[in-house]
């Protein structure tokens, strides 16, 4: 049963709303629209804030349905954020898409809100410290994410939980390793 549950994981990962958001009401392909990448950020530089939300919403809610699903299952927090993993993996590199995916950072925040809720005032506190200091909204907000690991040591999470989400957010960070290079260029 695991088993199908990773894969499953992987493939609620590569639907890939910004493609079909932007092919169903402009007609257009976003991988060949400004960054190239499906992901909302492209797609509301691209199109604006509607396009934005409405693929943020919808990328994070494949994480959460993975967690959540793993959950119902009375699978161990481990195996729940394995499927985030794979959820993750399968945006970034959707099989659908010939593996040209997003950056993963919508779909790990729902899937780690429906993990830990707390999350949440942990990354906007975080963020709020960082983006003046930095100036850049990705460096403040993967900034904010490498937080959450000690949420999770603070709330006693076992230590396979914490290192899994730490690594998560490294593949996330390794990623953006050309966004960060180009922003710390510009600090």
């Amino acid at each position: 049963m695991i088993w199908i549950y990773f894969i499953s994981s992987y493939f609620v990962g590569t639907i890939m709303f910004g493609f079909l958001v932007i092919k169903v009401i402009h007609h257009k392909d976003l991988r060949h629209l400004g960054s190239g990448n499906v992901g909302a950020r492209n797609a509301g530089r691209e199109h604006g804030k509607k396009e934005f939300i409405l693929i943020f919403l919808g990328d994070a809610l494949k994480g959460v349905i993975v967690v959540v699903f793993a959950s119902i299952l009375h699978f161990p927090e481990y195996v729940q954020l394995l499927g985030l993993a794979l959820c993750i993996i399968g945006h970034i590199k959707p099989i659908t898409l010939n593996f040209q995916g997003g950056k993963g950072i919508s779909t790990f925040i729902g899937g780690i809100i429906a993990f830990e809720p707390l999350v949440v005032s942990v990354i906007i506190i975080a963020f709020l410290i960082l983006y003046p200091i930095l100036k850049s909204f990705t460096i403040a907000g993967l900034g904010a994410f490498l937080c959450i690991p000690m949420l999770l040591v603070f709330k006693e999470y076992d230590w396979i939980s914490c290192l899994l989400v730490t690594a998560i957010i490294l593949m996330i960070c390794f990623v953006h390793t050309e966004n960060i290079s180009e922003r710390l260029r510009k600090i």
